[in-house]
């Protein structure tokens, strides 16, 4: 093969690509693409100095040319940085996020939610609406969404609390667990009513094994993003 029409950015700039793609668990290894670009580099330079030495006198490299590859192996070599760089920032940002969950440990918390804790007997949601709504049916159901409970009430403007025993509609006395409440309020004209349910209680402890932090409030489980507030956990 004539050395003189060998291209040292195809074959450093691609072996550094391709070494971008090893991929360990799903996650690419970024890490190595950095170290195997420096490698490639030097052979990026081995390659390009035969060019040089072989180059037809009669038809010399192109200067335009030779920029053009320096250009492109740095291109490459930045954008393997650049994704090392976001891994980093990534990592960092988990990292930060999980130390934040672990604070509310202890701690008070309301957040926005259906789900709440049956604990000796009794659960509750607190619930919010703009305006009355006279024809509610409310319905309750276990952590495998079988109906265990339904109500018919009436509710009023603003803010105010749902408590259940924690019994079915037999009177039998369900285990402790996490249940979740669907409220569909209508009002005195049979139109649909907005209603936004919360659940208040003490976060417990926090699940890390997600891309997420999730906190533990009794036996339901909060997203950080769902928290409305915080406060400290009564004496």
């Amino acid at each position: 093969m004539d050395a003189g029409t060998v291209n040292p950015v195809n074959a450093g700039a691609n072996a550094g690509a391709n070494a971008g793609t090893n991929v360990v668990d799903g996650v690419s290894d970024l890490t190595g693409s950095s170290r195997s670009i420096a490698e490639n580099f030097n052979t990026f330079l081995s390659l390009l100095t035969t060019q040089l030495k072989n180059q037809n006198p009669l038809d010399p490299l192109d200067t335009n040319q030779f920029t053009q590859q320096m250009v492109q192996f740095t291109s490459v070599e930045q954008q393997l940085k650049t994704n090392d760089f976001l891994k980093a920032l990534t990592q960092s940002a988990q990292t930060a996020s999980n130390t934040e969950a672990v604070t509310f440990i202890g701690k008070q918390v309301t957040a926005a939610g259906a789900n709440s804790e049956l604990s000796n007997g009794n659960a509750s949601w607190e619930y919010s609406t703009t305006r009355s709504a006279p024809d509610t049916n409310i319905t309750i159901r276990d952590n495998l969404g079988a109906v265990v409970h339904t109500d018919k009430t009436s509710l009023a403007s603003g803010t105010g609390t749902f408590n259940w025993n924690g019994k079915d509609a037999n009177g039998n006395q369900l285990p402790d667990g996490n249940y979740s409440i669907t409220i569909n309020a209508r009002d005195a004209n049979g139109s649909y009513v907005p209603v936004t349910t919360q659940i208040t209680g003490t976060v417990t402890g926090v699940d890390l094994s997600g891309t997420i932090p999730v906190l533990m409030v009794g036996g339901a489980q909060v997203n950080l993003g769902s928290i409305m507030a915080v406060q400290s956990a009564a004496g």
